[in-house]
């Protein structure tokens, strides 16, 4: 056991902390503390020494330098089992210090500020925390250290059930999490200073996951799997989502989520994305969240069962009590009305996620391949419909122009290759994921052809060019009247006579969305 005579108490963050002080007191433990932790305890009549006053030397250099002091570092590094350390202890009046409570500068939060300097940045990085977190770490057998508010509470039990000490393996736990909290703060340090407009991507990169949850299995039963997320948190983005009710999350629910809330957020109508197997198979754009929902649905009724399905409004109860009559693994929304909320308790597996509508997708994308990752910026592009070059000898009207808008959005987070048809702001038919583009054309077509719709007169988007005519001709049979694509085939010309051919409205985008 490790008995608490001495504490150093110095936080940025001083959330709980008078609490946890007041635990420290009932069993004596002696208090140092700095600036304005000190101040703080004083204020509420707990008994502290200033750090300046037991090292016998002043902070100085605007704070900068305060418990860089070999009474404390030597107080919070001399090993209590070897003889040697207590003797040079003793010479040099140096007392043990048990128990580290320290929470750094909050520079995680000063970079996120939108006009934060780099000099501002520069000044809340903590020198002397990180320096005593990791010296009571090292000696975790004799010294424990605290740099998570959430912990305070775990140890004031400990040290109230073992009347003033701690276990080895206590303090050993918070040791671990002591190296991972400099850990991270160093990763957001080198993450910040060597990445900017200059140097997208630094020599190294550091990453910092904070674990979640475990998951029940992976892809397949025989595989493990854990959801962590970034230590840096963005509001809008699938990982802060708030679970209102349903069974735990799968590895394939959160994957297909992604799509499904990442889409739904593009559109400024009331809008419904329905996603199977980590691709779209109905979405819809209307006048209200019902609507959006019923003309989803359609486009693929087989595939939306068991699917993920996302709205980028409050969801109402008129259109929960549609969802319901479906099989389906998670819906998301911003928010559930109270009476949603009591239509979906009839199926309490089903996993309600509520999430803000916020943008903040900036991060890189990575993809694993063996030994190493493949690191990109986020698919972002915003696509400015009159701005795209229209090569064929129609032109389109203004409803035309919105649909192609709505289906190059689409296309988008459709794996590649993908062919949308939609019309009216609603897909009608989706190819993804082969190898050759007509073949996605034609799987689209039969897709609406097996979901009873009606592709006359309908948009088609392609993520990518079409290298030869045969997708055209594909899509014409169909009776579909425009094509968006990127352009960029040696075959361009072919395909544009193709168009003209079957008085087809096409346009070029000049930018592609592969999706893999």
């Amino acid at each position: 056991m490790i008995k608490i005579k001495k504490a150093l108490i110095s936080v940025s963050d001083k959330s709980n902390i008078l609490e946890l002080a007041q635990h420290l007191k009932t069993f004596n433990i002696e208090i140092l503390s700095t600036g304005g932790t000190a101040k703080l305890l004083k204020e509420n009549k707990i008994q502290v020494t200033d750090v300046s006053d037991y090292t016998k030397f002043p902070e100085m250099l605007d704070g900068r330098v305060k418990t860089l002091h070999p009474k404390i570092h030597g107080g919070i590094l001399g090993r209590r089992d070897i003889p040697e350390h207590q003797e040079t202890m003793k010479n040099h009046k140096i007392d043990p210090i048990d128990l580290v409570i320290v929470n750094l500068y909050p520079f995680e939060a000063t970079i996120k500020q939108e006009n934060c300097t780099l000099d501002l940045a520069i000044e809340n990085i903590d020198i002397g925390g990180p320096a005593m977190i990791r010296s009571a770490a090292k000696n975790y057998k004799h010294v424990a250290v605290l740099t998570n508010s959430n912990d305070y509470k775990k140890f004031s039990d400990e040290i109230i059930k073992n009347e003033g000490s701690i276990s080895e393996d206590f303090s050993f736990s918070l040791a671990k999490k002591a190296f991972a909290r400099t850990s991270a703060y160093d990763a957001a340090i080198n993450n910040y200073l060597t990445s900017d407009d200059q140097n997208k991507f630094p020599e190294k990169l550091s990453k910092t996951l904070n674990k979640v949850m475990d998951l029940r299995y992976g892809e397949n039963p025989h595989q493990q799997a854990a959801f962590y997320k970034d230590s840096i948190e963005s509001t809008g983005t699938l990982s802060s989502f708030d679970q209102l009710q349903g069974k735990e999350l799968s590895f394939n629910n959160l994957n297909d989520s992604d799509t499904a809330w990442e889409c739904v957020k593009k559109f400024s109508q009331p809008s419904c994305v329905i996603v199977k197997h980590a691709n779209p198979c109905g979405v819809a754009s209307a006048d209200s969240l019902q609507e959006a929902y019923q003309t989803a649905f359609k486009t693929d009724p087989t595939s939306a069962f068991g699917g993920i399905i996302a709205f980028n409004e409050s969801l109402d109860e008129k259109t929960a009590s549609l969802i319901i009559k479906q099989f389906a693994e998670v819906i998301i929304a911003v928010d559930f009305s109270e009476a949603a909320k009591k239509v979906f308790q009839k199926k309490p597996n089903v996993r309600l996620l509520k999430i803000k509508n916020e943008n903040n997708n900036v991060e890189f994308d990575f993809k694993k391949i063996g030994g190493g990752w493949l690191i990109q910026t986020p698919d972002n592009h915003s696509l400015d419909i009159n701005s795209c070059n229209i090569v064929t000898e129609l032109k389109p009207s203004e409803q035309q122009l919105d649909d192609m808008k709505f289906a190059w959005i689409v296309s988008q987070y459709v794996k590649s290759n993908a062919i949308v048809f939609c019309k009216n702001k609603q897909t009608l038919g989706i190819g993804a994921g082969q190898m050759s583009r007509v073949d996605s054309t034609k799987i689209a077509s039969l897709k609406a052809e097996n979901a009873n719709v009606d592709l006359t007169h309908s948009v088609v988007a392609s993520d990518a060019f079409f290298p030869f005519r045969d997708g055209i001709d594909v899509i014409a049979s169909h009776g579909a009247k425009c094509i968006i694509q990127p352009g960029g085939s040696i075959k361009d010309q072919e395909v544009i006579k193709a168009a003209n051919e079957h008085n087809l409205v096409m346009l070029f985008t000049n930018i592609r969305h592969f999706k893999h």
